[in-house]
């Protein structure tokens, strides 16, 4: 068994894109993942086994090909060496100082994951972040109809997912209570119905939507869900490079793009560049939005702002719900591939990573009720970080795939300078 562990070899794969309505745009897509130039990666076992009009996640974690030839993750007994963890992430968005004053951010995602409350209470002890428990009412676990049972089937995917988002909102907002809403199936009929749960509980100000699919021509039929004044939501924009997920293309949320974030010598301490594996593009559905004015796309333009998304400079999570029980043997279970799920630290990019912390700014700046859609960076633009490097596929060189200065899609406006974009 030792010998087979040394013999690991690290392999390259993202997750692919699940068109969300047809079974013959489903069929059409490769039936394997692609490769990224993201050493060393694998998307969540969420985007495994779907069908015609499901979505998947947008996690990215860092593995090894095994000798069996799965990927499995790295996993270990210390949050230290995993990632970015709360403080880098507040140092590198200027995020010091700001409290969210016990408002509520909400979370949407499939299938349950019956160990959140726990291990959010590992990462937030970890990190000497404030409890966050149902006991003190800081933390709530619902269905998708907003009750407490009951619950969806659990899912080591869809686990990993849900401790991902967990741990973002608190590293960027550890005042924050966080209301999580399990949709029963990936459907998106179901994650509607949690989407407007989410929206509608009293105290939400913002919700993140870490999942998505292709486009096709029924998304806009879906979109009015995420329509809801006075709270700011924001949808991941993919982990495939170039090209348009929804619901980030909605006209309705915050799309949120990625970058690859870099401990710096300059005066901000950090650097930037646009992640190649981030999704941007023009929408072939969904019309313009008034705020956006780039040239170069006659419809909407994905992403709006950005924040870190590489799983190469990815953060710390801590999940344990697998399918083995936990100890040396669960691990090497793990990484052997005949065990599935995580048991410890991981360290997890995708603009999973990105779009609850934008959630979470937004609630950090108490301003939703006058946020209108993803409009108010648009106005606020000086208090954004301009990323202008990196690329995330071939469009031509143009700014829909090409980081540039000012408006690009890759990285949308830029990254969080604060919390005065929004």
């Amino acid at each position: 068994m030792a010998a087979a562990l040394t013999a690991m070899l690290t392999f390259t794969v993202t997750a692919l894109t699940i068109g969300l309505a047809t079974g013959a745009q489903a069929a059409a897509l490769p039936s394997a993942p692609r490769a990224s130039a993201s050493a060393g990666t694998t998307g969540f076992g969420c985007f495994h086994r779907l069908r015609a009009g499901q979505a998947r996640c947008f996690g990215v974690m860092k593995a090894h090909r095994t000798t069996s030839g799965r990927m499995s993750p790295f996993t270990t007994g210390s949050p230290t060496t995993m990632g970015y963890v709360p403080s880098e992430l507040r140092s590198a968005y200027k995020l010091g100082g700001t409290s969210g004053s016990g408002r509520t951010v909400a979370i949407v995602d499939a299938m349950d994951d019956p160990n959140a409350e726990s291990d959010l209470a590992a990462y937030r002890s970890a990190y000497g972040l404030p409890s966050c428990t149902r006991a003190n009412g800081c933390f709530r676990k619902v269905n998708q109809s907003g009750q407490a049972s009951p619950l969806p089937s659990g899912d080591y995917g869809w686990s990993e997912e849900i401790s991902l988002d967990l741990d973002m909102v608190s590293a960027t907002c550890p005042g924050c209570h966080i209301l999580l809403v399990e949709a029963k199936s990936a459907n998106v009929s179901d994650l509607m119905k949690a989407e407007d749960t989410a929206a509608t509980t009293s105290g939400v100000v913002s919700v993140s939507n870490s999942w998505g699919g292709s486009e096709d021509n029924t998304i806009t039929s879906f979109d009015s869900h995420f329509h809801h004044p006075g709270v700011a939501i924001t949808a991941s924009s993919g982990d495939s490079g170039y090209g348009v997920s929804w619901p980030a293309s909605s006209r309705y949320v915050t799309a949120v793009g990625g970058t690859s974030l870099s401990k710096a010598s300059n005066s901000r301490g950090w650097t930037e560049a646009a992640w190649s594996g981030a999704g941007s593009g023009c929408s072939a559905y969904e019309a313009k939005p008034s705020w956006q004015h780039d040239s170069g796309c006659a419809k909407r333009t994905v992403a709006d702002v950005a924040a870190v998304a590489d799983p190469n400079t990815g953060v710390a999570v801590y999940d344990t719900y697998s399918s083995c029980r936990g100890g040396l043997l669960c691990d090497t279970e793990l990484q052997l591939g005949v065990a599935q799920g995580a048991d410890g630290w991981v360290e997890v990019g995708g603009t999973s990573v990105s779009s609850p912390i934008i959630a979470s700014v937004y609630a950090l700046a108490g301003n939703t009720s006058q946020v209108v859609n993803g409009s108010y960076p648009y106005s606020h633009r000086s208090a954004l970080n301009d990323v202008t490097s990196g690329s995330n596929g071939s469009c031509g060189g143009s700014y829909l795939c090409t980081a540039r200065s000012g408006y690009d899609g890759p990285t949308g406006l830029g990254t969080p300078n604060g919390t005065g974009a929004f």
